[in-house]
Formats: C-alpha cells, sequence, structure tokens
C-alpha cells in the first residue's frame, strides 16, 4: 500500500520573499488530504524543500511513499546529488557548504525514515495534483497562515 505526495513550493511576488508550500497527500486507501503553510521570508528553493518535508512527515514513518515534485533541486539533491554531498561533508562542486543545509538534513532523515520513491513532473503542464499543490502553496501566501494544516 503506497502513499503519494505531490508537493510544490512558491515564492512571491519576488524570490526571495515571502514563501508557502503545498501538499495534496494521497492515503494508500485514495483519501486526499491538502496541507499548506506560509514560510515567512524564503526563497523558493526552501519553499520547495518544505513542501517535500511536509509532504513526508505526513506519511507514517516506515511507510511507502512517492513524492511527486516539479522541482529538479528537491528530486537530484534526494536522488543524485546526496552521496556526493555526504561523501565531501556536504560541500558542493565549489567547496562551498551545500545551501539550506538544516532543511536538506531535515529531509534527508524523513525520507531515511520511510520507503521514498521520486517522480518529476513538469511544472504548470496540467498535471492535476500538482497544479492542486502550486494552488496550496500560493493559498498560503494569500492568506500568511502561519500554521499548516
Amino acid at each position: 500500500m503506497k502513499w503519494v505526495a505531490y508537493t510544490d513550493g512558491a515564492c512571491a511576488p519576488s524570490n526571495p520573499g515571502p514563501a508557502g508550500w503545498g501538499c495534496v497527500l494521497i492515503a494508500p486507501d485514495t483519501t486526499e488530504t491538502d496541507h499548506f503553510g506560509f514560510i515567512g521570508p524564503g526563497t523558493n528553493q526552501i519553499a520547495e524543500l518544505t513542501a517535500a518535508l511536509e509532504g513526508l512527515n505526513r506519511v507514517p514513518v516506515g511507510g511507502v511513499v512517492e513524492l511527486v515534485s516539479d522541482s529538479q533541486y528537491v528530486l537530484k539533491g534526494l536522488g543524485e546529488w546526496r552521496a556526493g554531498w555526504e561523501r565531501k561533508g556536504f560541500r558542493n562542486s565549489k567547496g562551498e557548504q551545500v545551501a539550506n543545509l538544516a532543511l536538506w538534513k531535515q529531509l534527508f532523515a524523513a525520507a531515511d525514515a520511510r520507503k521514498v520513491t521520486t517522480r518529476w513532473v513538469r511544472g504548470h503542464n496540467g498535471d492535476v495534483y500538482n497544479e492542486r499543490a502550486d494552488a496550496l502553496a500560493n493559498k498560503a501566501l494569500a492568506t500568511r497562515s502561519a500554521s499548516a494544516r
């Protein structure tokens, strides 16, 4: 039985600027729930990482989950970049500390506690759940609600 978490982050009217996240979580029984929250000042990368983290944290520990995102940054970080970052002490190819390291470490811990696969979808391209996650992230910006749902 698999969970599916569609996640998206948003910054508006500028990047960096006010940031929010959205997640559509589909439970194994196909129940769909919407979650979103206002982060405050941030970047689009922070918003995308927060959305993925919030989505994974809503899946029970040990659960099987497919994380679906339009963020190559999040998906490549979880997949192809992670091993190299860990091997180099969380330094990037320029020898600098990986940006948003605290969030990355939280995301890695959340992923490690679950059986996670990832899937990329093109943003703003008609995927119903991706569009819904985007709308939720923008709703968070519009409401400036600090409480996560």
